[in-house]
């Protein structure tokens, strides 16, 4: 009866502390705050042996006298009812005893961001703006967001940023793909993740293709730069310009970048390019091809080389002469300019290249150092000079050497005449031969009346007829005929020869020459008489 009536004590007191443990939890509880779980004893009466925490009915977490349960940081998931149980020993027994259930509602800290961009079918070359949406809870308004924007596995910045945009300057072929974002609070740290949207960009093809070129002073010159530019009106990506040569169907060039146009510069034209050219673009499509450009390359006249062609090995007053300058390179049209003694003689110009030459009638102040100029309009060139020097005239020259060969033979002719006289005076004297036949013998001989030099008259002197047989510029060689008629007074002299007994005929007188030597008398007065030359300028 005492054992019934203690028992029925134990079981009263344990009923009335069915209440003393008790669970207990933050009221409001946002994604990344930490969850502490109190469990609560209202009397030490007891000694707990074990606790544990259920949610739902599951148990979370078992250990011997723990009082509190934590969760470091809340996610919606965590949402749910929460109570704990503890195990007692009373006397020889162990009972258990658990807690009221309370409800836990985790409350999302900002929503899950948007992706959203500006075009999903950008075109190459142009800009994208990419947006990360997303806004804080208000009961947690100071919260701090950061974002950061990724392309496949890849992220587009090195670090997060306080932005929610990117402004992407260009996109190209390359950079389609899959786009996704995030955001981070700071405190505490919750990190959510967007959906992905897709970019398809667009490629533009080429079109409209030219070729031009740049030169330093306006047009192509040997030795100097040349750059080849070939553009396009439309394009987008990588574009592969080329640049060839019409004439060799050879590729000259080759460029790829990502640009409207593109440069091949030739550091040092030569003359050997020059031709038509072309280039072509492609950037994957159907490559387009430019017009034909062509390219003349114009080269600075040579130095020129000066001729000057005299008629003989000395220049002689009265000679034409050829001045005669080339350049044997350079582009034309080059314009040439002679020079004596830096004065300007003439100008000439060679439409289509070569020498250019004029002829020049030379005079005493033409003596002096020649040279010329060739000029194409890129820069003059000088020949070295020559020098001229002018002595005298050629028909001077001719008349003196005549004059030389006629006064030898002359003399010679003089000196055997004057022999001959000699020896028929002598002869005449010593023979003592009649003089009274030999006028009969004369006049018989020669009714017409003789010649005779010493007859003839004093009054009358003979002048000499020039005939220029060759006027032109070669050797001159002058006549001199007398016409020799007989004096009224023949008969006279013949008497006054008879009266003095002196006959003279021309068989006696010339003994050896009979009949009279008419050309004989006709040379020896060329010989005697004097000679001017015609045409001629003594210096």
């Amino acid at each position: 009866m005492l054992l019934l009536w203690s028992l029925l004590v134990i079981f009263a007191s344990a009923s009335e502390e069915a209440d003393w443990l008790t669970l207990r939890a933050p009221s409001a509880i946002f994604e990344g705050d930490r969850i502490d779980l109190i469990c609560q004893r209202k009397t030490d009466k007891w000694k707990i042996q074990t606790m544990a925490y259920y949610k739902d009915g599951k148990k979370l977490h078992f250990s011997n006298e723990v009082f509190s349960f934590s969760i470091p940081s809340a996610v919606l998931s965590d949402s749910g009812s929460y109570s704990c149980s503890a195990t007692v020993r009373i006397y020889l027994r162990y009972y258990s005893k658990k807690s009221n259930s309370i409800k836990i509602q985790v409350q999302e800290l900002f929503p899950y961001p948007v992706l959203t961009v500006s075009a999903s079918w950008p075109t190459e070359g142009s800009p994208v703006t990419l947006t990360c949406e997303t806004q804080p809870s208000p009961q947690r308004s100071n919260a701090q967001l950061r974002y950061r924007f990724f392309r496949g596995g890849r992220a587009l910045a090195s670090s997060w940023s306080s932005s929610p945009e990117l402004q992407l300057p260009a996109v190209w072929k390359e950079d389609s793909g899959s786009y996704w974002c995030q955001a981070e609070t700071v405190t505490p740290r919750v990190t959510k993740q967007s959906l992905q949207s897709q970019i398809q960009v667009q490629r533009v093809p080429v079109s409209n293709v030219s070729l031009d070129i740049w030169a330093p002073k306006g047009m192509v010159i040997e030795g100097e730069s040349l750059v080849l530019l070939c553009s396009v009106a439309e394009g987008t990506g990588n574009i592969t310009f080329s640049w060839h040569r019409e004439d060799t169907g050879t590729s000259v060039g080759r460029k790829t970048q990502r640009s409207l146009s593109a440069e091949m510069e030739v550091p040092a034209v030569q003359e050997s390019d020059a031709g038509r050219y072309y280039c072509r673009a492609d950037n994957g499509h159907e490559p387009i091809q430019s017009k034909v450009l062509s390219i003349c390359v114009r080269s600075p006249a040579s130095r020129p080389v000066f001729i000057l062609r005299v008629p003989g090995a000395q220049a002689m007053a009265g000679d034409v002469v050829e001045l005669r300058c080339e350049a044997h390179r350079g582009s034309p049209p080059i314009m040439y300019r002679f020079y004596r003694e830096n004065i300007t003689l003439q100008n000439s110009l060679a439409p289509f290249g070569g020498g250019a030459s004029f002829n020049l009638s030379l005079t005493m102040e033409h003596s002096g150092n020649y040279s010329c100029e060739a000029d194409n309009g890129l820069g003059a060139q000088h020949s070295e000079a020559v020098t001229l020097s002018i002595s005298g005239t050629r028909g001077y020259r001719r008349d003196r050497i005549t004059a030389r060969v006629l006064g030898a033979l002359c003399g010679g002719l003089g000196f055997i005449v004057a022999v001959l006289l000699l020896y028929c005076g002598f002869h005449k004297v010593s023979g003592g031969h009649s003089a009274t036949d030999a006028p009969r013998d004369a006049s018989s001989a020669n009714p017409q009346g003789s010649i005779r030099p010493s007859s003839l008259p004093d009054t009358e002197e003979l002048q000499p007829e020039y005939v220029n047989v060759n006027p032109v510029d070669v050797d001159v060689v002058y006549s001199q005929v007398w016409s020799i008629q007989p004096p009224e007074d023949s008969a006279n002299i013949r008497r006054t020869i008879l009266e003095n007994k002196v006959s003279w005929t021309p068989g006696e007188f010339f003994p050896l020459l009979s009949p009279p030597p008419a050309m004989f008398l006709l040379f020896l007065q060329l010989c005697i008489s004097p000679r001017t030359p015609m045409s001629s300028t003594l210096i």
